[in-house]
């Protein structure tokens, strides 16, 4: 006997529960998936060199000269990132930009809180390449099931 857990049987359009939202964009045909995504990095480079090659196919990582050069899908990644970066990242960028901060290995609980708290969206320690392409991967997925979530929500009247 087959069981199928967690079947949805009733179709909710634009909802977060709904089997047909583009939520992994890296699933779907080059033609439906639309813009791929670009991390925009502010910081030393060496902090960030190992990391293209663990990003998903078609994702590029670029340097951005400073946050006045960073588009308003990007996701922005801050090497080295303090508190103060993120408060200051946080007052200039659009709100719906998603922010992600890179602290040292070594960085105190504080340190983490505090950046989270100047509105990181994510906090990574240390930078191995391959644990921060899965939090920007995720940082994504959440943008994107966030934005398709909200859809049904403009058609509402409370």
């Amino acid at each position: 006997m087959l069981v199928s857990l967690n079947s949805n049987t009733g179709h909710r359009d634009f909802t977060a529960t709904a089997t047909d939202l583009p939520i992994n964009p890296a699933g779907l045909p080059a033609a439906v998936a639309g813009p791929l995504p670009v991390v925009a990095y502010l910081g030393h480079p060496g902090r960030v060199a190992g990391l293209p090659q663990h990003l998903p196919p078609g994702w590029s990582l670029r340097r951005a000269a400073g946050l006045d050069d960073i588009g308003a899908d990007e996701i922005v990644l801050i090497a080295a990132g303090q508190v103060h970066d993120v408060e200051a990242a946080r007052r200039v960028l659009p709100r719906r930009s998603m922010i992600v901060a890179l602290v040292d290995e070594e960085a105190p609980a504080e340190m983490v809180a505090g950046v989270l708290t100047a509105g990181a969206d994510a906090c990574v320690r240390g930078g191995q390449p391959a644990i921060l392409a899965g939090h920007l991967v995720a940082c994504r997925r959440r943008d994107r099931a966030g934005r398709w979530s909200r859809l049904d929500e403009q058609s509402r009247r409370y």
